[in-house]
Protein backbone atom coordinates (compact mmCIF):
# COMPACT_ATOMS: atom_id res chain seq x y z
CA UNK A 1 0.00 0.00 0.00
CA UNK A 2 1.20 3.93 -0.49
CA UNK A 3 1.15 5.22 2.55
CA UNK A 4 1.96 9.09 2.80
CA UNK A 5 4.34 10.82 4.99
CA UNK A 6 2.21 12.62 6.75
CA UNK A 7 1.77 11.10 10.95
CA UNK A 8 4.00 8.00 9.99
CA UNK A 9 5.57 6.25 12.66
CA UNK A 10 9.23 4.83 12.34
CA UNK A 11 11.73 2.71 13.97
CA UNK A 12 13.58 5.48 14.45
CA UNK A 13 11.06 7.27 16.12
CA UNK A 14 10.55 4.35 18.43
CA UNK A 15 13.47 4.78 19.73
CA UNK A 16 15.81 2.49 17.38
CA UNK A 17 18.50 4.34 14.88
CA UNK A 18 19.80 1.76 12.68
CA UNK A 19 21.60 3.99 10.66
CA UNK A 20 23.11 5.27 13.55
CA UNK A 21 23.68 2.42 14.79
CA UNK A 22 25.40 0.99 11.29
CA UNK A 23 27.64 4.00 11.63
CA UNK A 24 28.50 3.30 14.85
CA UNK A 25 29.35 -0.35 14.59
CA UNK A 26 31.88 0.90 11.36
CA UNK A 27 34.04 2.34 13.89
CA UNK A 28 33.76 -0.17 16.95
CA UNK A 29 34.40 -3.46 14.63
CA UNK A 30 37.71 -1.90 13.22
CA UNK A 31 39.34 -2.73 16.31
CA UNK A 32 37.00 -6.05 16.97
CA UNK A 33 38.23 -7.06 13.46
CA UNK A 34 42.03 -6.98 14.19
CA UNK A 35 41.62 -9.45 17.28
CA UNK A 36 40.52 -12.50 14.77
CA UNK A 37 44.40 -12.73 14.12
CA UNK A 38 44.92 -13.50 17.71
CA UNK A 39 44.81 -17.50 16.57
CA UNK A 40 46.01 -19.26 14.78
CA UNK A 41 45.21 -22.70 13.61
CA UNK A 42 43.84 -24.19 17.03
CA UNK A 43 41.16 -21.22 18.20
CA UNK A 44 41.45 -19.07 14.82
CA UNK A 45 38.34 -18.05 13.34
CA UNK A 46 36.95 -19.31 9.92
CA UNK A 47 34.75 -16.97 8.77
CA UNK A 48 34.05 -12.95 9.33
CA UNK A 49 32.06 -11.27 11.60
CA UNK A 50 28.91 -10.35 9.61
CA UNK A 51 27.58 -14.14 9.24
CA UNK A 52 24.66 -15.30 11.73
CA UNK A 53 27.81 -17.35 13.81
CA UNK A 54 31.00 -17.53 13.61
CA UNK A 55 32.87 -20.90 13.48
CA UNK A 56 36.04 -21.27 15.86
CA UNK A 57 38.69 -24.05 14.83
CA UNK A 58 39.17 -26.56 17.31
CA UNK A 59 41.49 -29.20 15.80
CA UNK A 60 40.41 -32.65 14.27
CA UNK A 61 38.63 -30.72 11.45
CA UNK A 62 35.99 -29.65 13.68
CA UNK A 63 34.34 -26.08 14.31
CA UNK A 64 32.87 -24.53 16.98
CA UNK A 65 29.94 -22.76 15.96
CA UNK A 66 28.96 -19.11 18.31
CA UNK A 67 26.32 -16.90 18.87
CA UNK A 68 24.79 -14.43 20.94
CA UNK A 69 21.90 -12.76 21.47
CA UNK A 70 19.39 -11.18 23.93
CA UNK A 71 15.23 -10.68 23.85
CA UNK A 72 15.16 -6.80 23.54
CA UNK A 73 12.19 -5.02 24.55
CA UNK A 74 10.12 -8.30 24.49
CA UNK A 75 10.95 -8.19 28.38
CA UNK A 76 8.90 -4.97 28.49
CA UNK A 77 5.86 -6.91 27.06
CA UNK A 78 6.17 -9.39 29.20
CA UNK A 79 6.79 -7.08 32.21
CA UNK A 80 3.63 -5.45 31.41
CA UNK A 81 1.79 -9.09 30.80
CA UNK A 82 3.33 -10.10 34.15
CA UNK A 83 3.90 -12.86 32.93
CA UNK A 84 8.02 -14.58 32.30
CA UNK A 85 7.70 -18.06 31.48
CA UNK A 86 7.91 -17.78 27.83
CA UNK A 87 10.34 -15.18 27.44
CA UNK A 88 13.60 -17.86 27.99
CA UNK A 89 12.03 -19.70 25.00
CA UNK A 90 12.77 -16.64 22.68
CA UNK A 91 16.37 -16.05 24.68
CA UNK A 92 17.00 -19.69 23.22
CA UNK A 93 15.35 -19.17 20.01
CA UNK A 94 17.24 -16.24 19.44
CA UNK A 95 20.62 -17.62 20.02
CA UNK A 96 20.10 -21.52 18.18
CA UNK A 97 18.51 -20.25 15.09
CA UNK A 98 21.57 -18.50 14.42
CA UNK A 99 23.74 -21.20 15.14
CA UNK A 100 21.79 -23.42 12.67
CA UNK A 101 22.18 -20.62 10.08
CA UNK A 102 26.03 -22.52 9.32
CA UNK A 103 25.20 -25.82 9.41
CA UNK A 104 25.74 -26.65 12.93
CA UNK A 105 24.61 -28.66 15.45
CA UNK A 106 23.48 -26.23 18.65
CA UNK A 107 24.27 -28.50 21.41
CA UNK A 108 24.26 -25.90 24.83
CA UNK A 109 23.83 -22.20 25.70
CA UNK A 110 24.74 -19.86 28.62
CA UNK A 111 22.56 -17.06 30.16
CA UNK A 112 22.80 -13.71 31.46
CA UNK A 113 20.07 -12.75 33.38
CA UNK A 114 20.21 -9.07 34.92
CA UNK A 115 17.53 -8.06 37.41
CA UNK A 116 16.36 -5.69 39.81
CA UNK A 117 15.09 -8.29 42.35
CA UNK A 118 16.41 -11.53 42.76
CA UNK A 119 12.40 -12.82 43.84
CA UNK A 120 12.68 -16.54 43.96
CA UNK A 121 9.05 -17.26 42.00
CA UNK A 122 10.21 -14.57 39.02
CA UNK A 123 13.47 -16.16 38.20
CA UNK A 124 11.28 -19.68 38.49
CA UNK A 125 9.39 -18.39 36.23
CA UNK A 126 12.05 -17.60 33.85
CA UNK A 127 13.65 -20.83 34.13
CA UNK A 128 10.62 -22.48 32.73
CA UNK A 129 10.65 -20.88 29.11
CA UNK A 130 14.88 -21.75 29.51
CA UNK A 131 13.92 -25.41 30.35
CA UNK A 132 11.24 -25.37 27.65
CA UNK A 133 13.89 -23.74 24.91
CA UNK A 134 16.39 -25.96 25.43
CA UNK A 135 14.10 -29.34 25.52
CA UNK A 136 12.87 -27.94 21.81
CA UNK A 137 16.21 -26.94 20.79
CA UNK A 138 17.62 -30.04 22.36
CA UNK A 139 20.83 -28.42 23.85
CA UNK A 140 22.03 -27.84 27.77
CA UNK A 141 22.24 -24.71 30.16
CA UNK A 142 25.31 -25.20 31.82
CA UNK A 143 25.98 -22.32 33.45
CA UNK A 144 25.43 -18.78 33.44
CA UNK A 145 25.37 -15.61 35.11
CA UNK A 146 23.04 -13.51 37.48
CA UNK A 147 23.32 -10.01 38.41
CA UNK A 148 21.51 -7.66 40.42
CA UNK A 149 21.76 -4.36 39.05
CA UNK A 150 18.75 -2.16 40.47
CA UNK A 151 20.08 1.00 39.32
CA UNK A 152 20.34 0.21 36.00
CA UNK A 153 17.07 -1.24 34.82
CA UNK A 154 14.46 0.32 34.30
CA UNK A 155 10.68 -1.85 35.08
CA UNK A 156 7.29 -1.30 34.14
CA UNK A 157 6.42 -3.19 36.98
CA UNK A 158 8.18 -2.82 40.53
CA UNK A 159 11.48 -5.32 40.97
CA UNK A 160 10.65 -6.82 38.04
CA UNK A 161 12.86 -4.85 35.70
CA UNK A 162 15.42 -7.67 33.77
CA UNK A 163 17.15 -8.47 30.70
CA UNK A 164 18.30 -11.42 29.40
CA UNK A 165 20.79 -12.52 26.70
CA UNK A 166 22.29 -16.12 25.85
CA UNK A 167 25.31 -17.27 24.02
CA UNK A 168 25.32 -20.60 22.09
CA UNK A 169 27.47 -22.87 20.77
CA UNK A 170 27.24 -25.52 18.18
CA UNK A 171 29.53 -28.19 16.48
CA UNK A 172 29.79 -28.53 12.52
CA UNK A 173 32.71 -30.33 10.30
CA UNK A 174 34.73 -27.51 8.98
CA UNK A 175 34.42 -28.69 5.60
CA UNK A 176 30.67 -28.57 6.37
CA UNK A 177 30.48 -25.10 6.56
CA UNK A 178 27.48 -23.32 5.29
CA UNK A 179 27.57 -19.75 4.14
CA UNK A 180 25.63 -19.98 1.06
CA UNK A 181 29.19 -20.85 -1.22
CA UNK A 182 26.88 -23.11 -3.14
CA UNK A 183 24.05 -21.04 -4.35
CA UNK A 184 23.35 -20.78 -8.03
CA UNK A 185 20.87 -19.46 -10.97
CA UNK A 186 17.64 -20.86 -10.23
CA UNK A 187 17.62 -22.20 -7.11
CA UNK A 188 14.51 -21.65 -4.94
CA UNK A 189 13.83 -19.77 -1.56
CA UNK A 190 11.54 -21.87 0.67
CA UNK A 191 10.20 -19.34 3.78
CA UNK A 192 9.37 -21.33 6.68
CA UNK A 193 6.34 -19.86 8.86
CA UNK A 194 7.19 -17.28 11.51
CA UNK A 195 4.99 -17.70 15.11
CA UNK A 196 4.35 -13.97 15.05
CA UNK A 197 6.87 -10.98 15.73
CA UNK A 198 9.41 -13.00 17.31
CA UNK A 199 11.72 -10.97 18.76
CA UNK A 200 12.56 -7.98 16.55
CA UNK A 201 10.23 -5.13 16.03
CA UNK A 202 8.92 -4.71 19.72
CA UNK A 203 9.76 -1.20 19.80
CA UNK A 204 7.76 -0.17 16.62
CA UNK A 205 5.23 -2.31 17.59
CA UNK A 206 4.71 -0.85 21.54
CA UNK A 207 4.96 2.80 20.02
CA UNK A 208 1.82 1.72 18.03
CA UNK A 209 -0.42 -0.17 19.92
CA UNK A 210 0.81 1.93 23.90
CA UNK A 211 1.97 5.32 22.56
CA UNK A 212 -0.04 6.14 19.04
CA UNK A 213 -2.92 4.40 20.02
CA UNK A 214 -3.09 4.10 23.84
CA UNK A 215 -4.26 0.56 23.99
CA UNK A 216 -3.80 -1.68 26.95
CA UNK A 217 -1.33 -4.38 27.03
CA UNK A 218 -5.07 -6.66 27.75
CA UNK A 219 -7.36 -5.15 25.20
CA UNK A 220 -8.68 -7.49 22.98
CA UNK A 221 -8.19 -6.86 19.52
CA UNK A 222 -10.83 -8.94 16.69
CA UNK A 223 -7.88 -8.60 14.14
CA UNK A 224 -5.65 -10.56 16.66
CA UNK A 225 -8.39 -13.21 18.46
CA UNK A 226 -6.64 -12.41 21.85
CA UNK A 227 -4.93 -9.45 23.27
CA UNK A 228 -2.07 -7.06 22.07
CA UNK A 229 -0.55 -8.49 25.14
CA UNK A 230 -0.63 -12.56 24.15
CA UNK A 231 -0.03 -11.92 20.17
CA UNK A 232 3.21 -9.84 21.27
CA UNK A 233 4.25 -12.46 23.90
CA UNK A 234 4.05 -15.06 21.85
CA UNK A 235 7.37 -17.38 21.78
CA UNK A 236 9.56 -16.90 18.70
CA UNK A 237 9.67 -20.35 16.66
CA UNK A 238 13.11 -22.75 17.15
CA UNK A 239 13.72 -23.81 13.86
CA UNK A 240 16.12 -26.34 15.11
CA UNK A 241 14.68 -29.81 14.86
CA UNK A 242 13.57 -29.50 11.48
CA UNK A 243 16.63 -27.97 9.77
CA UNK A 244 18.81 -30.45 11.87
CA UNK A 245 16.53 -33.12 10.17
CA UNK A 246 17.05 -31.14 6.98
CA UNK A 247 20.97 -30.91 7.57
CA UNK A 248 20.90 -34.37 8.66
CA UNK A 249 19.72 -35.60 5.28
CA UNK A 250 21.12 -35.49 1.49
CA UNK A 251 19.18 -32.95 0.76
CA UNK A 252 21.44 -29.88 -0.72
CA UNK A 253 21.27 -27.50 1.12
CA UNK A 254 22.40 -23.64 -0.50
CA UNK A 255 21.85 -21.70 2.49
CA UNK A 256 20.10 -21.32 5.56
CA UNK A 257 18.76 -17.82 6.68
CA UNK A 258 17.13 -16.54 10.08
CA UNK A 259 14.56 -14.02 9.29
CA UNK A 260 15.04 -11.57 12.09
CA UNK A 261 15.88 -7.83 12.77
CA UNK A 262 16.21 -6.41 9.00
CA UNK A 263 13.56 -8.81 8.00
CA UNK A 264 14.02 -10.18 3.87
CA UNK A 265 17.46 -8.14 4.22
CA UNK A 266 18.80 -11.26 5.72
CA UNK A 267 18.94 -13.11 2.75
CA UNK A 268 22.22 -10.86 1.76
CA UNK A 269 23.83 -11.95 4.97
CA UNK A 270 25.63 -15.02 3.04
CA UNK A 271 28.58 -15.31 0.49
CA UNK A 272 27.64 -14.73 -2.85
CA UNK A 273 26.85 -12.04 -4.71
CA UNK A 274 23.48 -13.07 -6.18
CA UNK A 275 20.20 -11.15 -6.00
CA UNK A 276 16.95 -13.26 -4.45
CA UNK A 277 13.59 -12.07 -6.15
CA UNK A 278 10.93 -12.90 -3.86
CA UNK A 279 7.40 -12.89 -5.99
CA UNK A 280 5.26 -15.21 -3.54
CA UNK A 281 4.51 -13.62 -0.09
CA UNK A 282 1.71 -15.39 1.98
CA UNK A 283 -0.43 -13.53 3.84
CA UNK A 284 1.36 -12.68 7.05
CA UNK A 285 -0.38 -12.36 10.29
CA UNK A 286 -2.93 -10.00 11.12
CA UNK A 287 -0.61 -8.17 13.77
CA UNK A 288 1.97 -7.26 10.86
CA UNK A 289 -1.00 -5.43 8.30
CA UNK A 290 -2.72 -4.16 11.81
CA UNK A 291 0.61 -2.59 12.98
CA UNK A 292 1.21 -1.23 9.64
CA UNK A 293 -2.61 0.57 9.28
CA UNK A 294 -2.37 1.34 12.96
CA UNK A 295 0.62 3.26 12.74
CA UNK A 296 0.39 4.53 9.05
CA UNK A 297 3.61 2.54 8.32
CA UNK A 298 5.69 2.27 4.80
CA UNK A 299 6.55 -0.66 3.44
CA UNK A 300 9.75 -0.60 3.42
CA UNK A 301 10.00 -0.15 6.99
CA UNK A 302 7.55 -2.98 7.44
CA UNK A 303 10.00 -5.15 5.93
CA UNK A 304 13.23 -3.99 6.96
CA UNK A 305 11.61 -3.95 10.81
CA UNK A 306 9.58 -6.71 10.30
CA UNK A 307 9.86 -10.49 9.60
CA UNK A 308 6.40 -10.02 8.12
CA UNK A 309 5.35 -13.93 8.06
CA UNK A 310 8.05 -15.31 7.10
CA UNK A 311 10.77 -16.45 10.27
CA UNK A 312 13.47 -18.47 8.19
CA UNK A 313 14.27 -19.22 4.85
CA UNK A 314 16.09 -22.17 2.99
CA UNK A 315 17.63 -22.02 -0.11
CA UNK A 316 17.64 -25.17 -2.17
CA UNK A 317 17.80 -26.17 -5.69
CA UNK A 318 14.28 -26.40 -7.19
CA UNK A 319 13.73 -30.10 -7.36
CA UNK A 320 14.91 -30.24 -3.43
CA UNK A 321 11.42 -28.06 -3.08
CA UNK A 322 9.18 -30.77 -2.25
CA UNK A 323 11.23 -32.63 0.66
CA UNK A 324 12.28 -29.06 2.46
CA UNK A 325 8.49 -28.54 2.88
CA UNK A 326 7.14 -32.43 3.76
CA UNK A 327 10.21 -31.86 6.85
CA UNK A 328 8.70 -28.40 7.78
CA UNK A 329 5.40 -30.10 7.78
CA UNK A 330 6.69 -32.86 9.63
CA UNK A 331 7.03 -30.73 12.52
CA UNK A 332 3.77 -28.53 12.10
CA UNK A 333 6.03 -26.11 10.06
CA UNK A 334 3.86 -23.93 7.22
CA UNK A 335 6.57 -23.67 4.26
CA UNK A 336 6.10 -22.07 0.75
CA UNK A 337 7.99 -21.68 -2.01
CA UNK A 338 8.74 -17.70 -1.82
CA UNK A 339 10.98 -16.97 -4.59
CA UNK A 340 14.44 -17.88 -6.52
CA UNK A 341 18.28 -16.28 -7.23
CA UNK A 342 19.36 -14.81 -9.95
CA UNK A 343 22.75 -14.61 -10.18
CA UNK A 344 23.51 -10.94 -11.36
CA UNK A 345 26.06 -10.03 -8.91
CA UNK A 346 24.27 -7.17 -7.40
CA UNK A 347 23.28 -8.38 -4.04
CA UNK A 348 19.70 -6.97 -4.64
CA UNK A 349 16.74 -8.21 -2.43
CA UNK A 350 13.23 -7.77 -4.94
CA UNK A 351 9.91 -8.38 -3.23
CA UNK A 352 7.51 -8.37 -6.00
CA UNK A 353 4.26 -8.07 -4.52
CA UNK A 354 4.85 -4.73 -2.83
CA UNK A 355 7.45 -3.40 -5.20
CA UNK A 356 10.59 -3.36 -3.14
CA UNK A 357 13.98 -3.16 -3.54
CA UNK A 358 16.80 -3.80 -0.94
CA UNK A 359 20.62 -3.44 -0.85
CA UNK A 360 21.22 -4.44 2.50
CA UNK A 361 20.60 -1.68 4.35
CA UNK A 362 17.26 -0.57 3.45
CA UNK A 363 14.19 -0.85 1.55
CA UNK A 364 13.45 1.81 -1.01
CA UNK A 365 9.95 1.38 -3.75
CA UNK A 366 10.81 0.31 -7.02
CA UNK A 367 9.86 3.34 -9.29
Amino acid sequence: MNKTTLNQTSYKEAGVDTAKEDLAMDGFLRLIKKTLSFRNELGAPKLGINFFANIIDIGNKMGLALSTDGVGTKAIIAQKMDKYDTIGIDCIAMNVNDIICVGAEPISMLNYLAIEDPDPQFLEEIAKGLYKGAEIARITIPGGELAQIKEMLASERDNRGFDIVGMAIGFVQIDKINIGQTISEGDVIIGLKSSGIHSNGLSLARKVFFKKMNFKIDKYLNDLKRTIGEELLEPTHIYVPEIMEMINSDIRLKALINITGNGFLNLLRVEPPVSYIIDNLPSPHPVFPLIQELGNISDEEMYKVFNMGIGFCVIVPEDETERVKEIASKYNVESYKIGHVVNDGKRKVIIEPVKLIGDGKKFSKIT
